[in-house]
């Protein structure tokens, strides 16, 4: 098992921007219902930000083999994974469809866990899929479900599979475009630092997840994740009189020097410490 090296923090942005980002994050939530919050314009201007994320009635999933719970506390980590598949050149609705029941069947048939590991899956085409159950239900009440994508270290993280295979290929410009979308919405809702809280497998696991050409790209990711929440958050900048600032780079276990190559294995998934999978 690798030693992390990254602070766990909760919510690192301080009280200040805390308090500012409630109404927003409550806002977000309504609008994945397609509810009318009576909030701010300011509030309506956040939630209506929120990516396109197909359910998993939308791919057909398969119902979980045990019960789901919901936690209250939010993640406080959000970790882009890569699904150590092929990167083919289909980018329909119907084939992030497909992959979602696969990573399903050989999550539940194959690994023998409850259900999907991760809570969003983004295809090569930017489609955007729920994954565990309940998991975008969590995400609108400001909850956690905990999956099984990153070992030790699920109890506060949310997984984000990427599909492809990013070792030396670069992602799709559609993939990278939903990510952006993704982290910001989910930095919002749970009013976490993408400098802090985006990380790669990598970075609490050894593994060569999310590959090296993606890992390399997570710095750019943050900024690009950054840039997209001060413009949806510059009018609550102005209630505090100051710029959010974003900043720190992670550090990581070393990459292992062999990792076994299969369908959907993208290194450690669970370990001692995940009781729940």
């Amino acid at each position: 098992m690798a030693v992390e090296r990254r602070p766990i923090t909760d919510h690192p942005l301080g009280v200040d921007r805390r308090t500012m980002l409630r109404g927003a994050a409550l806002a977000a939530g309504g609008a994945l219902l397609g509810g009318a919050f009576g909030v701010s314009v300011a509030s309506q201007a956040s939630a209506a930000a929120i990516p396109k994320v197909y359910t998993r009635a939308d791919w057909g999933a398969r119902a979980p083999k045990a019960n789901i719970a919901l936690r209250a506390q939010g993640p406080t980590h959000i970790v882009v994974h890569h699904t150590a598949t092929g990167n083919v050149a289909d980018m329909s609705t119907s084939h992030a469809a497909a992959l979602s029941r696969a990573i399903q069947r050989y999550h539940m048939d194959s690994n023998g866990w409850s259900d999907t590991g991760q809570q969003l899956t983004i295809s090569r085409g930017g489609h955007i899929m729920e994954g565990r159950d309940k998991s975008l239900q969590a995400i609108r009440e400001g909850g956690h479900v905990i999956g099984a994508h990153t070992a030790n270290h699920n109890s506060h993280t949310i997984g984000i599979e990427n599909e492809g295979t990013y070792s030396s290929a670069t992602p799709p410009g559609a993939l990278m475009s939903s990510l952006v979308s993704t982290c910001a919405w989910l930095c919002l809702v749970y009013r976490l630092d993408p400098q802090e809280a985006i990380v790669g497998h990598r970075d609490y696991n050894a593994t060569n997840c999310p590959g090296d050409k993606l890992y390399s790209m997570l710095p750019k990711l943050r900024n690009d994740v950054g840039n997209r929440l001060r413009e949806q958050l510059s009018h609550l900048s102005r209630h505090v009189g100051r710029e959010l600032t974003l900043e720190e780079l992670p550090t990581y276990p070393a990459v292992p020097t062999s990792e076994r190559v299969a369908t959907f294995y993208h290194g450690p998934a669970i370990g001692d410490l995940d009781t729940s999978f």
